[in-house]
Parts: structure tokens; sequence; C-alpha cells
């Protein structure tokens, strides 16, 4: 079955909020993912270059409204097929992991604000969720 990986960005992110949202998805989609980053490669000199992403990640926009729609959908039974990793304005305000895990056991979903979502899965899936959606410029 063909999987897709695509990105979905708070619209109102300032480039270095954005694109610290996106590394930090990108980082976690590859760690809980098999197949998603490719084998590592020797160029023509012998020099080890580390696998990166076998395929684009498109990286799309919507609002927080939208982002927060996303995330409900996905957690229907007929999404079970896909991974969604969210980032949230309570992961971006904790300086050590430690904190961010307290602080999320302490509060509810419906509390958290969406910064960014990383969807990967079946391809019909992943763009019947976000195939209307413009890319993060």
């Amino acid at each position: 079955m063909e999987k897709q990986c695509v990105i979905v960005l708070d619209e109102w992110s300032s480039a270095g909020l954005a694109a610290n949202t996106a590394a930090i998805l990108g980082v976690a989609m590859g760690n809980k993912t098999t197949g998603l980053v490719g084998e590592d490669v020797l160029d023509a000199s012998d020099l080890l270059h580390v696998g990166i992403v076998r395929a684009p990640v498109p990286i799309l926009k919507g609002s927080r409204e939208l982002l927060r729609e996303l995330r409900d959908k996905t957690t229907q039974p007929e999404f079970a097929d896909l991974l969604v990793i969210a980032f949230t304005t309570t992961a971006q305000m904790h300086k050590s992991y430690e904190a961010y895990v307290d602080h999320m056991e302490k509060i509810t979903s419906r509390e958290l604000e969406y910064l960014g979502l990383g969807l990967y899965g079946p391809v019909k899936m992943v763009r019947r969720l976000t195939g209307s959606l413009p890319l993060f410029r």
C-alpha cells in the first residue's frame, strides 16, 4: 500500500516557529515510521550521507481551527491506519520534555492549541484530509 507523509502548519506561524514545528514533527515522524527514511548513501568520494526521507513531504497550512478539526477527525475509527503527530502551544512553551509531560497530564485534549500536525498513512486517507489545503509559503 502506497503511503504519504504531510505536515500541516498553523498559517499564522512566524518563519522560525514554522521551521521549528516542521522539524519537530519530521523527527517524530521518522522515529515512529518504518521505511519513510532511506538508507545511508556513499557519494563518489566515499563521503557518507545519512539517509533522508524517501519521498517529498508537502508542508501545508491551515488555521488553528482547521488543525483542531483535522485532529478531531483523525480520532475516528475510519482513520485508525493513520499516524498522527501533533505539536501544540503546550509543547512549544516548555523548556524540558519532563515539564511538557507534567503539564500534559493535567490538561484535556480540548485545552490544546495545535501549531502543527504530521500525518502519515495510506495516500487516499491523507489526501482526503489534506487534499484541498494550500502549501505553506
